[in-house]
């Protein structure tokens, strides 16, 4: 029986002058490989191509982790692994899996009994929950509210009594065009001793991660919040 490959969980920087912070191992991990299963090809082959990858981006595969394919068809895209090379999984920002449509390649590939190995780089999720003071042993991701604004402050508050209840930090991101939206209702309808933070742009230039109470928010001038790529906590 001949050795399967093995699936590698490839994390990529949270925006344009990020790549600092990933270790020299996954650009080392990076040039072993040639074949990858991406988000967005075009994403993809632009940070490869930083990495210097020893061939030429035309020599390389690239299968796109599209909507409009049926989840069984996904199967096809570990036929490399299957017959003995090894593959690459990037996300389009972060640590593919977490809050990530590859989670689904990486459960296939247990099912298909493929060794998963994930490398070490930069998580939204996690370095905001390290920069807001927050539980950090005790918390929960929940992704996007709802994009109704009438439903938003209903999600916010259920959250809040989420976090009092289980003294847990609650985490959620919002489409960057909407983030002065969802913040604005947040300082409406919470209360004013509940801790809120407000992480953007971890790991690049222009990086904020502020923690107050509403209360103090109130109080505050807002920061620039508009297409900035954030991460919203509160206990």
């Amino acid at each position: 029986m001949h050795k399967k490959g093995k699936l590698y969980l490839i994390p990529t920087p949270l925006g344009e002058n990020g790549d600092h912070v990933l270790p020299q191992y996954v650009k080392d991990i990076i040039h072993q490989l040639e074949i990858f299963i991406v988000e967005k090809a075009k994403t993809a082959r632009r940070y490869i191509k930083t990495t210097e990858h020893p061939k030429a981006i035309s020599e390389l595969t690239f299968s796109e982790l599209n909507k409009r394919i049926d989840y069984n068809e996904w199967s096809q895209y570990l036929a490399a692994a299957e017959a003995g090379n090894d593959i690459g999984l990037l996300s389009e920002a972060g640590c593919p899996g977490v809050a990530d449509p590859g989670a689904e390649i990486v459960k296939l590939a247990h099912e298909k009994g493929i060794e998963v190995i994930p490398l070490v780089g930069p998580s939204s999720l996690l370095l905001a929950l390290m920069g807001s003071g927050m539980n950090g042993q005790s918390f929960a991701f929940h992704g996007y509210l709802s994009p109704k604004k009438e439903i938003i402050g209903k999600d916010l508050k259920k959250l809040e009594q989420v976090a009092q209840k289980g003294k847990q930090t609650q985490l959620f991101i919002e489409t960057p065009y909407r983030n002065k939206q969802l913040v604005e209702q947040a300082f409406r309808v919470l209360s004013p001793t509940t801790r809120f933070c407000i992480a953007m742009d971890l790991t690049l230039p222009n990086e904020y991660v502020v923690t107050k109470t509403i209360a103090a928010w109130r109080k505050s001038k807002l920061p620039e919040l508009h297409k900035r790529p954030a991460v919203f906590l509160l206990m």
